[in-house]
This record gives structure tokens, C-alpha cells and sequence, in this order.
């Protein structure tokens, strides 16, 4: 199924991309983030990264569909 991902912060310093439009056969969230580090070896997971699908705040293992937004944020440090 084709996914639309967006990467922000330090994740998208890692990849060199703000988006992109993957093909891929993962079923959750966290499947995709995985084949996305597999395809970016620079993209590391962050045990407070988040994520949102469609606009909304998502859990890990939520459900993907056919053509979602799913987009990766890394932890917020302020200070």
C-alpha cells in the first residue's frame, strides 16, 4: 500500500527529506518507522518519538491504511 510519511526535527536531518511516498507492506506504525530506518541508516528510534496518522496523535501500534500520513516526530527537549 502507498503511504505518505513526513519526518520532523532531527528525523528529517536524517533522512535529507521532509516526505516522502513509500510502498510498503508494514502494518503498524512502528512496522513502518522500522523500514524507514532500514531505508535511512542515519534514522534512529527514540523511546519518546511520536507519532501521528492522518492528522491525529496515534499509538505505535496503530493500524495502517491505504494511503495515510503518517508523521515522525523525535522527542522536544526545551529548556
Amino acid at each position: 500500500m502507498k503511504i505518505n510519511v513526513r519526518y520532523f526535527a532531527v528525523y528529517r536531518e536524517a533522512t535529507g527529506v521532509g516526505s516522502e511516498v513509500l510502498d510498503t507492506l508494514a502494518s503498524s506504525a512502528a512496522d513502518l518507522f522500522s523500514e524507514c530506518a532500514q531505508r535511512h541508516h542515519r534514522l534512529q528510534n527514540y523511546s519518546a518519538s511520536l507519532v501521528a496518522i492522518n492528522d491525529e496523535m496515534a499509538e505505535w501500534d496503530t493500524e495502517l491504511r491505504e494511503h495515510d500520513e503518517v508523521l515522525f516526530f523525535p522527542p522536544v527537549a526545551g529548556g
